[in-house]
């Protein structure tokens, strides 16, 4: 799997991961006392539009950060994957993350899934079809740019397999 580079475009590293009390300041940095920039003080609510500091002036932006952690992309990667006809199933077992392995950084994914295709599916146009859902169902949901989706056919489904022992079947 391609590695993800957890850092911005400008190299500033990864985003550090801080548990902190509601209310405390955050650890190592400087509280800001004087004024906001724009503004004539720290509560200067006329430093924009709408009393929002924001460089853009657009009302309700507010700061901090959102993740999507790799448990929630591998659901809806394994989930979006089985949605293509012509795949029966993901390998590793039956919850929607099984067959599935993720990477996520700040910005960007990448997937590696195992597949259980059906008899006469055309491989090449399965993966074509899986990764275009993947791509789409990752990026509208969370944002992230999907930078690799590589898929392993691990086997595939034939009729009889659904057919139970005894029934249907001839032994001589």
């Amino acid at each position: 799997m391609m590695r993800i580079d957890p850092t911005d475009p400008a190299g500033h590293g990864p985003a550090p991961t801080v548990a902190r009390p509601e209310g405390s300041p955050l650890p190592g940095g400087p509280q800001r006392t004087g004024p906001r920039p724009g503004g004539t003080g720290p509560d200067d609510a006329g430093s924009r539009p709408n009393g929002n500091d924001a460089d853009d002036g657009r009302p309700g932006r507010s700061e901090g950060g959102t993740t999507v952690s790799e448990e929630a992309v591998a659901k809806i990667v394994g989930t979006a994957a089985r949605e293509v006809p012509g795949v029966h199933d993901l390998g590793g077992g039956p919850g929607p993350e099984q067959g599935v392995q993720v990477e996520v950084g700040r910005r960007q994914a990448a997937a590696d899934l195992d597949l259980v295709i059906e008899y006469g599916a055309s491989v090449p146009e399965l993966a074509t079809a899986v990764r275009a859902r993947v791509v789409s169902a990752v990026e509208d949901m969370t944002g992230l740019e999907v930078v690799e989706v590589n898929l392993r056919v691990t086997d595939v489904h034939l009729p009889q397999d659904d057919v139970p022992e005894g029934k249907g079947r001839r032994v001589l």
